[in-house]
């Protein structure tokens, strides 16, 4: 079955790097500069920050929803970051390098199944999750952390 996998959008991120720190803690985020690869991976651009680049640290509601899914986490993004544009398909280094947790939602944000993957499996449990009828989409995540990663729609 094809999917894409989208990042977060920049614009509503891009903003935030305007801010002083002081304006930055009082949002509860943090101003950082990555130290190693892989190490801070970026929600927009699915790339790990490349060493000294700029990063924010920031809590984000990645599900959204009314029902009790409804999830925020801790997430990266990278100051340059642009969008990901990713074919049909298409797996980014990102995720293929971590182990991964999937999740598949119907429309009223239920959580239809679950599985833990590793990234370089992660076609077969996207397949499977979408083949059945009731998921709307997926979210990955990353497993050791639990941080929200990207999103999976059917292409």
């Amino acid at each position: 079955m094809d999917f894409r996998i989208h990042g977060l959008d920049v614009t509503e991120f891009r903003p935030l790097f305007a801010l002083s720190d002081a304006e930055l803690a009082r949002r509860q985020i943090v101003r950082m500069r990555a130290d190693r690869q892989p190490g801070d991976p970026c929600r927009v651009s699915l790339r790990d920050a490349e060493p000294g680049d700029a990063v924010l640290l920031l809590n984000y509601e990645h599900l959204p929803v009314a029902s009790p899914y409804r999830s925020r986490h801790a997430i990266y993004v990278r100051q340059d970051a642009t969008g990901a544009a990713l074919a049909v398909n298409e797996v980014p280094s990102m995720l293929r390098l971590r182990l991964l947790s999937v999740r598949a939602f119907d429309a009223a944000g239920m959580m239809r199944a679950a599985d833990v993957v590793a990234g370089t499996a992660l076609e077969a449990a996207i397949a499977d999750m979408l083949a059945d009828g009731s998921a709307e989409y997926l979210h990955i995540h990353n497993a050791k952390h639990g941080c929200y990663a990207a999103r999976v729609v059917r292409a």
